[in-house]
């Protein structure tokens, strides 16, 4: 080694050691967060998952489940409620073993707050308008999950333009299923990098937060121009065009489907008769 570089001519502060040791910090918002995240993004591949070949038409399905939703919704008789509430369970055994999960915690959660609104009722001695509400919400919730989930996104926007619904109401909700997955992913990503940068205590996590919605906003403006661009590349004039046949294949369906309809509303003006 050379003799004029000793220790003794070296400065002191570069003989100390440069061990550093972070202060200790919680990540439970940002863990928390990201679990969240990741399961939204969980249930929304599930949707559109095993529907079967024999099924009625999107577009009658639709009309039916809307129908016995106002059936459900009117009725006063609370046994119309509970075969509407039958069918409904009846349908749900033959959905995907993997959606099982999402269907029961989003409909129990429908009427666990149904009757938790309706507390008071209960408090005052009206039990039964409590349980006749969280009931046909129950009802509501799963008829609307069952087609949710059994529907792919295609098909359920051709069958909103057979049911006349506007393209922009059409285009708009495309849009949003479409994005909100990519946008998921976006944000999953600048969290699992701002748990790996994060080194000491952050005082100011509401700050970091923030940026992690700055860059969402920026990618989503991003996507947005991209989807323009490629619309005009492939001349997308705002209008979706589906053909008006409901097909040979739903013909029995459809036609098992009306007949049900019909049967439901026999039975509803029948014991509506009996109140």
């Amino acid at each position: 080694m050379d003799e004029r570089y000793t220790d003794k001519e070296l400065p002191s502060w570069l003989l100390k050691g440069q061990d550093y040791e972070p202060a200790a910090d919680r990540d439970g918002f940002v863990t928390r967060t990201f679990l969240q995240l990741s399961g939204m993004l969980a249930q929304l591949r599930f949707d559109g998952a095993g529907r079967s070949v024999h099924a009625p038409h999107v577009a009658m399905e639709l009309c039916c489940v809307l129908a016995c939703i106002i059936l459900t919704s009117l009725a006063t008789n609370f046994l119309f409620v509970c075969v509407m509430l039958a069918i409904m369970l009846v349908r749900a055994c033959m959905l995907p073993a993997r959606v099982l999960g999402r269907f029961a915690r989003v409909t129990l959660a429908a009427a666990t707050l149904t009757l938790l609104v309706m507390l008071p009722a209960v408090l005052v001695g009206q039990p039964r308008s409590a349980i006749t509400l969280a009931t046909k919400a129950l009802v509501c919730t799963g008829m609307v999950m069952e087609t949710a989930l059994t529907t792919p996104a295609a098909e359920l926007t051709a069958a909103l333009r057979t049911l006349r619904v506007p393209s922009v109401a059409i285009l708009t909700l495309e849009l949003t299923l479409r994005s909100i997955a990519d946008l998921g992913t976006v944000a999953l990503k600048v969290l699992e990098a701002l748990r790996l940068r994060s080194v000491g205590k952050n005082d100011r996590k509401a700050s970091s937060m923030g940026g992690v919605g700055g860059v969402v906003f920026v990618k989503a403006a991003h996507l947005s121009q991209q989807t323009y661009d490629a619309m005009r590349c492939r001349c997308f004039t705002g209008t979706y065009d589906v053909g008006h046949d409901m097909g040979e294949r739903h013909r029995v369906a459809n036609a098992a489907c009306l007949g049900m309809l019909a049967a439901l509303l026999l039975l509803f003006f029948c014991l509506e008769g009996m109140v």
